[in-house]
């Protein structure tokens, strides 16, 4: 066995899919294919699954993802028509309108999730800049990036996971998570660049994060309140919903259950008011997100 190749752990019954991160001479450490998971096993727990093509977000639970993504698309769309609509009445029909919907800016530990992540942003017509950063480093990272880029939303992701074979293991305990730490210094430098959590949106965490501190370091939304296992769609899921919802609405919490892939036990978070933004008349000489 080798670093890049996958596998699963048999001791788990070969339920999540990994990529071999670190190896020694007898153990590996891995990272989730699927889920934003990081753990670590015995070689010996490891069962080698052959080379295929490179795996892409729709593997874990095809259906649930796919319907995900439609349920963004969708999202979008019904907005457009809406905002099409709204000109209509409002003002003359030749009149063109504008759009800004809010911009993000994506941390990721992981950097095949956030090539898919940006990818996707790309399709959904979300401006965002993403880079690949590791948990340790996220906090220095967001303070030298956010007086840059000024965003609407930050999204703070990786790996992350309940620690095992600990001493009086806690959940309610900072050390008992291999990042969570990590994640919550980076949400508070972000909470300390700017304090209005309707002027910039948090959205934190990977599999099994401690929700809760998360939350009180200045998230508006976390994962993983039941300390499960998050999909990698699910926090760029919740940034898509924030920029494409209007400043006048805040951010449905039932909405985010039913277009996250894990729901309310992956994800959860704070009434949050979007980052959406209609102009009109539309100039030749703004640059600004086109219509559709």
């Amino acid at each position: 066995m080798r670093q890049g190749d996958l596998a699963t752990r048999k001791s788990y019954g070969n339920d999540v899919i990994f990529r071999v991160q670190e190896l020694d001479a007898t153990r590996a450490v891995l990272r989730g294919v699927d889920f934003r998971l990081l753990a670590d096993a015995p070689i010996a727990d490891l069962s080698f699954m052959a080379p295929a093509r490179d795996l892409d977000f729709p593997r874990y639970d095809l259906p649930r993802v796919n319907e995900t993504i439609r349920s963004m698309r969708h999202f979008r769309q019904q907005l457009h028509r809406q905002n099409e609509d709204t000109v209509r009445t409002a003002l003359s029909s030749g009149t063109q309108y504008f759009e800004v919907p809010g911009k993000v800016l994506h941390l990721d530990g992981d950097p095949n999730y956030l090539r898919k992540s940006m990818n996707l942003y790309g399709e959904l017509r979300i401006p965002a800049d993403g880079f690949y950063v590791t948990e340790s480093m996220m906090a220095s990272t967001l303070q030298r990036l956010l007086p840059q880029l000024k965003p609407d939303i930050v999204v703070v992701t990786g790996h992350d996971g309940l620690l095992k074979n600990r001493e009086n293991n806690n959940v309610h305990e900072l050390e008992s998570y291999k990042n969570s730490i990590h994640f919550v210094k980076a949400v508070q430098v972000a909470r300390q660049y700017q304090s209005n959590r309707d002027a910039l949106t948090i959205v934190a965490g990977a599999c099994q994060s401690h929700f809760e501190a998360l939350l009180q370091a200045g998230a508006n939304f976390a994962s993983s309140p039941a300390r499960v296992l998050i999909h990698a769609l699910d926090p760029l899921c919740i940034a898509a919903k924030v920029s494409y919802t209007s400043i006048r609405d805040t951010v449905s919490m039932v909405d985010l259950a039913g277009m996250t892939v894990t729901g309310l036990d992956g994800i959860g978070g704070l009434e949050t008011r979007g980052s959406y933004r209609m102009g009109v008349p539309r100039l030749s000489n703004l640059k600004a997100e086109p219509t559709v």
